[in-house]
């Protein structure tokens, strides 16, 4: 299958509908989409079913709730800025297709260092915070990492194909600034 540019939200172009994801956004679907998101020192995870062919992408910004007291309440909305709950939605669309976590094809990107002159040490800088809790989730859920293209500085455009699995990352990295 060909890229799509993407396109208005939902918009379909030759059979294929591409979706645009911001910041705390989730989808998941079948072969015929193309789901875009734009990264910096947030996570998305892609995961992919290679029989299925079906697939999602979470865009989290932060790798949990300062109070997580409540997070997954029954009546609550879950609310993909975090990571746990990003992994809450991900189990949920797992069990509405009867397939398990551990069956997909699982890739990270972002966890970018959005600030060239920082003086923070790299543990405390929140892209690092964000890719260690996405591998803690997967880890614990004893997912496969096939790719991670994370950390270093600026943003990524990435797309993933549903129908094929494939993701294509273009990486901008940030200027540094010459005082």
């Amino acid at each position: 299958m060909k890229f799509v540019a993407s396109t208005k939200e939902g918009e379909t172009h030759n059979g294929v509908i591409s979706r645009f994801i911001n910041p705390g956004g989730f989808f998941f679907g079948k072969s015929n989409c193309q789901i875009h998101t734009l990264l910096g020192s947030c996570i998305a995870i892609t995961l992919w079913h290679p029989r299925l062919h079906i697939g999602g992408m979470c865009h989290f910004v932060l790798p949990r709730k300062r109070n997580p007291k409540n997070v997954f309440h029954e009546d609550a909305e879950l609310d993909g800025r975090y990571s746990d709950v990003a992994m809450v939605l991900f189990e949920i669309e797992a069990e509405k297709h009867n397939t398990k976590l551990k069956d997909y094809q699982v890739k990270i990107f972002g966890g970018s260092n959005m600030l060239t002159n920082s003086t923070l040490r790299e543990d405390e800088l929140i892209g690092t915070k964000n890719t260690e809790a996405a591998l803690k989730h997967l880890n614990e859920r004893d997912m496969t990492l096939l790719v991670a293209h994370v950390g270093e500085t600026g943003h990524r455009r990435i797309v993933l194909d549903v129908s094929t699995g494939d993701v294509w990352v273009k990486h901008e990295p940030l200027k540094k600034i010459i005082n």
